[in-house]
């Protein structure tokens, strides 16, 4: 009797998924895992691991600040399970919080990163302008019922577009003071008026920590008629709440 030949083990490779994540982060201490913290990527890791039977690291496009909202946040991660994207999407949505929702899911190619790949972002910051807030808009706007110079406003929203150094707008960070690059491109920066909203829409190849936020700060400050609405500002008014800002969409 020939003996059998041995046989290798079953063995399943890894596939690469990209996920498209809506959040209200309102509860969150943003993206990014910080020990202590809720955060969302912590959340999103912790149930893809448990789905996957092992530690998976899930990169997102960007980090998101502490209760900064998102629509259309992109991540990814590599998984051996063969669960087809869109029952995995249903599965990982049954164990996520209310607050957090995979949109949608795709295979992509093994060297798909979600950040180096990224082409632009796109942000928004909403105000509330009418005296009353309506009380279920207020995680997601920034409530001003005071007089605001509102044209000079959107004339220097426009200012900020095409390429400029921006470290007067970002966050103290120690990136930003070891040698990285603070010039960023932006492709188009708008405020207008619908409604009782006043929204700020800026899309950009890369922003730095704050940066939406304290160009929306130096905008209200333009519509106090503390700053002119000319040229590209050289200082920035003071950093505008969290919880008026999300990001929309990511291209590539």
């Amino acid at each position: 009797m020939t003996p059998s030949e041995p046989t290798e083990p079953n063995r399943t490779s890894s596939r690469r998924i990209r996920i498209t994540v809506a959040y209200d982060g309102s509860e969150y201490h943003g993206w990014q895992v910080q020990p202590g913290y809720a955060t969302i990527q912590g959340v999103l890791q912790d149930i893809v691991s448990v789905i996957e039977g092992a530690p998976v690291h899930v990169a997102g496009s960007g980090r998101t600040d502490a209760g900064v909202h998102a629509l259309g946040q992109v991540a990814a991660f590599t998984l051996t399970n063969p669960i087809p994207p869109e029952n995995l999407r249903k599965a990982i949505n049954r164990l996520l919080p209310p607050a957090i929702r995979v949109m949608h899911a795709e295979e992509v190619g093994p060297d798909f990163h979600p950040r180096f790949d990224a082409v632009s972002k796109t942000y928004r910051y909403t105000m509330y302008r009418g005296e009353i807030l309506p009380p279920f808009e207020a995680r997601y706007v920034f409530h001003h019922p005071y007089p605001l110079l509102e044209d000079e406003m959107e004339q220097a929203a426009r200012s900020f577009e095409g390429e400029h150094e921006f470290r007067p707008f970002a966050a103290k960070d120690e990136r930003y003071t070891n040698g990285q690059s603070t010039v960023r491109r932006v492709f188009s920066s708008e405020l207008q008026r619908d409604g009782d909203r006043l929204i700020y829409t800026v899309r950009g190849a890369g922003f730095l920590k704050y940066m939406v936020r304290n160009i929306m700060g130096t905008l209200i400050e333009v519509g106090r008629g503390n700053l002119g609405p000319g040229t590209f500002p050289r200082r920035c008014g003071a950093t505008a709440p969290a919880r008026g800002l999300t990001l929309m969409n990511v291209e590539y």
